[in-house]
């Protein structure tokens, strides 16, 4: 299983923000952004960041796909 990151830029884009808003709004990395835009795993503190920081819950910006 993989988990997709669709439903965050999908946010991103009806909120009208930006991925390097995202970036200084949650306190996230390049490095970290990198990981989401490859759909890697990132940890849970930082999805909970993410999370608050768009006052949203996991599963609007995340969710398990097979591959």
């Amino acid at each position: 299983m993989a988990v997709s990151y669709k439903k965050l830029w999908k946010l991103l884009i009806d909120k009208e923000l930006k991925k390097k808003d995202l970036i200084k709004m949650a306190d996230i990395s390049n490095y970290t952004l990198a990981r989401l835009n490859k759909g890697e795993n990132i940890s849970t503190e930082t999805v909970a960041k993410i999370c608050k920081a768009l006052d949203c819950g996991f599963d609007d910006i995340m969710e398990i796909v097979e591959e």
